[in-house]
């Protein structure tokens, strides 16, 4: 049967493939009434109904695809009467308005900026969140997996050696700890781990130092100890680590800076995959601290145990002052506040700004507002 051609549409040049092999063939392509002629070379001609044929969403730089029922394809670079030919047949019509968007080069320009507005949202904000989410589901198992793991790489790696104070002076330290746990709740396991921060061949030195684990291990360092002018301040900082692992900031801040892979281990509790990534949680805490939200809330919960128990926070800022002046002499007025854009700018509370929020605990003379879980 021969068809005459639809003079509103003129036939389209291409090449041709059957679906069976990669040869490619010349063709034309003719629209007449409700049906499409194929003509390729070879002798090869055949009709569809119109209703039957498929055309590919257009790409940028690529040809124009239309797709046969028995699987063959027409290919053509004739963008303009494929175009007519979608109008005429209604096909890929909500396409058309994108299309003229990406022809448009404000059009795409403002789509690249707002995509780099959505993904640094997401990085700022999105991921942190989600990391806090899935900080909170991780099953307790799980958090008893990086303590152990995260211990035994600690002390297999010598970052932590036996510690060496005495045993009395050590049992004061566990009652101490232990009231300051009964104190902080929240049903975790807590255990205090007294180490040598600066053990022979040690790869690095912690040297004074505290640190919790998301299990609610909390490590603390003989120099650390060392460094301390009282027990009153050793168990401000044991209550401000308790903090941390009451509001799970060690696991969120481990998630967040390890990337989403570790998220699935919240939300598959694969204890074998905890296991695997246990040896990050140390050098994420020790490296990268925690953030500023974080230090500030923990240091609410360790400033409103301090008030409670000795009516001042003192204890806490001198501390805090001697370890960032490493001098064993200072105290909270060492420290010199930093300008204002200095603090905008920084992820992690100064020194000072820690300092300065804990006399503003203590000069409200009650609890803060927000409270241990």
């Amino acid at each position: 049967m021969t068809i005459p051609p639809d003079a509103a549409h003129p036939p389209l040049s291409g090449v041709f493939f059957d679906g069976r092999t990669s040869r490619q063939r010349a063709a034309s392509l003719a629209l007449s009434g409700d049906e499409v002629r194929l003509r390729a070379e070879g002798g090869l001609e055949t009709h569809w109904n119109v209703s039957q044929l498929l055309i590919d969403p257009p790409v940028p730089g690529v040809r124009r695809v239309l797709k046969f029922p028995d699987g063959s394809r027409f290919e053509t670079d004739d963008d303009q009467t494929v175009r007519g030919l979608e109008a005429r047949t209604g096909r890929n019509r909500g396409l058309e308005r994108v299309r003229r968007l990406e022809t448009r080069w404000w059009t795409a320009l403002g789509a690249l900026g707002a995509t780099l507005v959505l993904v640094g949202l997401f990085v700022a904000y999105g991921i942190p969140a989600l990391a806090r989410g899935a900080a909170s589901a991780t099953p307790r198992p799980v958090l008893a997996t990086f303590d152990r793991e995260s211990i035994q790489f600690l002390e297999d790696g010598g970052y932590l050696g036996p510690s060496q104070l005495s045993a009395a002076r050590q049992a004061q330290l566990q009652a101490g700890f232990r009231r300051v746990t009964a104190w902080a709740g929240g049903g975790y396991p807590y255990r205090l781990l007294l180490r040598d921060g600066e053990p022979e061949d040690a790869p690095f030195e912690l040297g004074a130092n505290a640190f919790a684990l998301p299990g609610g291990t909390v490590v603390m360092t003989d120099q650390l100890v060392a460094l301390a002018h009282s027990d009153r301040e050793l168990l401000g900082v044991l209550a401000h680590e308790t903090g941390h692992v009451t509001h799970r900031h060690g696991l969120a801040g481990v998630y967040q800076g390890l990337g989403l892979t570790l998220l699935s281990v919240a939300v598959t509790g694969d204890i074998v995959s905890a296991g695997t990534f246990a040896a990050a949680v140390p050098a994420a805490l020790l490296r990268n601290g925690y953030s500023r939200a974080a230090e500030t809330q923990a240091d609410e919960g360790a400033g409103q145990y301090l008030m409670r128990t000795y009516g001042t926070t003192r204890p806490l800022r001198d501390i805090l002052a001697r370890l960032e002046q490493e001098d064993r002499d200072a105290d909270e007025n060492s420290v010199q506040e930093g300008s204002r854009t200095e603090d905008l700018l920084q992820t992690h509370p100064g020194t000072a700004q820690r300092i300065r929020h804990l006399r503003e605990i203590e000069a409200r003379g009650r609890p803060a507002a927000s409270s241990q879980k």
